[in-house]
C-alpha cells in the first residue's frame, strides 16, 4: 500500500472493518473514551503525520475531537482493515495547535 489514504481509513471504520489494539483499548479505558467517540473522532479527522514505512501497514497520526477536545489517533491503514494503534489527548506542551510537534532539541 505505501501511502495512507484518509478516505480509505474512514471507509474501513464505517464498514466496521477495524481492529482496536489491546494497547489502544487500554488507553481508551484510561481516558474514558468510548468506541463511538473514537469512530466519530476518526470520521471527522485530518492527517497530521504520516508513517509510510511502518509495518505491517503504513500508519498515520490523526487529529480528531472527542467532546470538543483535541484527540490524537494513530491508525494503521491496511488493505482490508484499519488498526487503531493508540489514542491520546495531545499534551499542550508537546504540540502547537494540536497539529505540530514542539521541537525538543
Amino acid at each position: 500500500m505505501g501511502k495512507s489514504d484518509l478516505k480509505h481509513i474512514q471507509d474501513m471504520i464505517i464498514q466496521d472493518k477495524f481492529i482496536v489494539s489491546d494497547h489502544a483499548r487500554t488507553r481508551m479505558f484510561q481516558r474514558n473514551v468510548t468506541t463511538d467517540e473514537l469512530i466519530k473522532a476518526v470520521n471527522n479527522s485530518s492527517i497530521i503525520e504520516e508513517y509510510p514505512d511502518d509495518r505491517p501497514c503504513p500508519s498515520v497520526l490523526l487529529l480528531g475531537f472527542v467532546n470538543n477536545e483535541a484527540f490524537h489517533v494513530v491508525v494503521a491503514d491496511c488493505t482490508d482493515h484499519a488498526r487503531i494503534i493508540t489514542v491520546y489527548y495531545p499534551a499542550k506542551d508537546k504540540w502547537i495547535e494540536n497539529k505540530i510537534r514542539v521541537d525538543d532539541k
